[in-house]
């Protein structure tokens, strides 16, 4: 009995062993991926705490600028599927959070809304950019609406698209796998040093109404961003609540023209969420969409960009109205 039992743990340890080694992803040097995924409209800025900054800065220079945050895990490439509406209308920069794409931040960083928010203030402050309007998806949008409020000289147009906040009201069994592996400390460990992909196929087929949608180019993308070093460690560290700290209160003070975009088929951020930012956020303009998942900028970019081109078109003195 203790040979076969020896002989069933040493298959259990070869078959670990062997997961193991498939699975671990080690880190992809910056430079490696600098040389992948940067292009001209690629820019590099160094902020006061150690963050090594990757942004793209695109468009008509002499438009109004739109700056564009993108979500968790995600990075600026999100955002190709607008370029094509937007980039003659608008100053477009869109920038990596730090753990996210090219952008390199210190070891310990923790990511918050609050936190990116005030690290948005402090881009802006070091390329001196003027006033702005911001589009964020996600992560992003809990970004943009704390950055209005948090600095609200900053904005004059907001745009909140799938946006975090509100906590979700529906059951655990919803959520995603990768998110309830982030919940335990064991799967976070874990997390830090394999190659995540299945993980990220699975997730972002999840998000989207139409999973075709989901490429190999962009699972491929999002997971060698997370192999950058030191990303893991800053994606598995994150305390989703410190994203959800939405509330009328907050976002009642907000005093620049919103325009919420919502997918109705979003099982990440439910669709009511939406309903709640347009409630709570004087004179917000809401704007859902059917089939549509967690990133409408991927999933129907031309419409969603037609929409917010529409939207700041009406807002901003400076901009062009947009007629259809």
């Amino acid at each position: 009995m203790l040979k076969i039992l020896g002989l069933i743990a040493g298959i259990v340890i070869i078959v670990a062993v062997a997961a193991w080694l498939k699975l671990r992803g080690p880190d992809i040097p910056y430079a490696a991926l600098e040389a992948k995924y940067t292009d001209d409209a690629s820019r590099f800025v160094d902020l006061p705490g150690g963050f090594h900054v990757h942004y793209r800065d695109q468009g008509d220079l002499d438009q109004p600028l739109l700056v564009l945050l993108h979500g968790f895990g995600d990075s600026i490439t999100t955002w190709e599927g607008w370029l094509p509406e937007l980039k003659g209308k608008f100053h477009i920069i869109s920038l990596d959070f730090p753990g996210h794409g090219l952008t390199r931040a210190p070891a310990g960083y923790q990511l918050s809304g609050a936190g990116l928010a005030d690290f948005v203030d402090a881009f802006a402050l070091k390329l001196a950019l003027p006033k702005f309007a911001v589009a964020g998806n996600s992560m992003g949008g809990g970004v943009a609406w704390q950055l209005a409020v948090r600095h609200p000289d900053r904005i004059d147009a907001l745009i909140l698209v799938d946006a975090a906040g509100f906590p979700n009201e529906k059951p655990p069994g919803e959520i995603p796998l990768a998110f309830k592996i982030l919940q335990c400390p064991i799967g976070r460990a874990i997390l830090r040093n394999i190659d995540n992909r299945p993980l990220i196929d699975a997730g972002l087929k999840a998000d989207v109404y139409d999973q075709s949608l989901i490429t190999p180019a962009i699972v491929d993308r999002w997971a060698e961003f997370q192999r950058a070093p030191g990303h893991r460690a800053i994606l598995m560290d994150i305390n989703f609540g410190a994203l959800a700290q939405a509330s009328a209160d907050l976002l009642g003070g907000i005093k620049v023209p919103t325009l919420v975009l919502h997918g109705e088929s979003d099982v990440l951020i439910e669709p009511k969420s939406a309903g709640k930012f347009a409630a709570a956020i004087p004179g917000a303009k809401l704007i859902t969409y059917p089939q549509v998942g967690h990133l409408p900028q991927i999933e129907i970019p031309l419409r969603s960009a037609a929409d917010v081109a529409s939207f700041l078109g009406e807002v901003l003195p400076s901009a062009a109205p947009v007629h259809p």
